[in-house]
């Protein structure tokens, strides 16, 4: 192993990443290590971790090479792997652009949660396509303390239950995560989203995702949100036959949504790099276990 792994830092709407390039998959990347890298005391701080890695150079990906060149290894700020993120996509996108890989215009992504298509725009901001969204049946509910709400149960690649509450503080602290019943609508955990009305066809959300807690935007959370919001307000672009676009502010900023009548939904955010440097690799070696 080199003596020193390039690292970057990316926000989108301030779900914050570290970016470790690995075009050949070359870097042991243990759960410890990146739960280590994403510590905000003792690492570099980041809701979450972007391995960059060629999708021919990825086991989990290399049967989507022929339509991706670039794999997004996600991982959670506790180590864990998860199939998508949102947030993550756009700032994967906005590393390649500055990387040199990629210009402005449309390439795709692969991800767990399949291949995702992405368009840099002139003004800055990068859209997503998100895929579409699954609504499995089933009644679900979330609580916070003494309260709890019915909630939709939306699939992105990822779950998510959304809840509309009268007051975004009823989420309390979201440092743990929500209780949810029944316990097999999720048995793989589920990130949380309470949502506020801000005016027609503009909301906003509280989120705690799994592995990480509260953080200040999701990506696919927004998808959902937007998603449920509209089955709230009784439009389904499917039947209708007419995109609906949604406006969801999160803790770091604004997202916008748009449902397709195919399902296939957008969505459109901004996408920062803030810093780069250097990884002390004798350092993360002493974190693998």
């Amino acid at each position: 192993m080199s003596t020193r792994i390039a690292f970057l830092k990316g926000h989108g709407t301030e779900n914050d990443f570290v970016i470790v390039p690995d075009p050949e998959n070359a870097i042991d990347l243990s759960p410890s290590a990146v739960a280590a890298l994403c510590d905000r005391r003792a690492g570099i701080g980041g809701d979450g971790l972007l391995h960059v890695v060629r999708s021919a150079a990825h086991p989990e990906a290399e049967k989507m090479a022929a339509e991706a060149e670039w794999f997004m290894d996600y991982r959670n700020g506790d180590g864990s792997i998860v199939e998508m993120c949102g947030n993550g996509v756009r700032v994967f996108a906005r590393y390649l652009q500055r990387a040199g890989y990629v210009a402005e215009g449309d390439f795709t992504v692969a991800t767990r949660g399949g291949v995702k298509s992405v368009h840099l725009s002139k003004d800055g901001d990068v859209t997503v396509g998100m895929g579409s969204a699954l609504l499995p049946e089933g009644d679900v509910t979330v609580s916070v303390g003494e309260r709890s709400w019915p909630a939709l149960n939306v699939n992105m690649g990822n779950p998510h239950a959304v809840a509309f509450v009268d007051d975004l503080a009823h989420a309390g602290s979201l440092y743990d995560a929500p209780p949810f019943s029944p316990a097999s609508a999720y048995p793989a955990g589920v990130n949380v989203e309470f949502v506020v009305d801000r005016g027609p066809r503009h909301v906003a959300m509280r989120v705690h995702e799994r592995g990480a807690g509260e953080t200040r935007s999701c990506g696919t959370g927004a998808c959902a949100v937007a998603v449920a919001t509209a089955r709230r307000d009784g439009t389904d672009p499917a039947v209708t036959g007419t995109p609906v676009t949604y406006t969801v502010d999160v803790l770091g900023g604004r997202l916008v949504i748009t449902e397709h009548p195919d399902g296939a939904i957008e969505m459109t955010g901004p996408a920062v790099i803030v810093a780069e440097g250097e990884i002390d690799a004798e350092w993360l070696a002493t974190l693998h276990g």
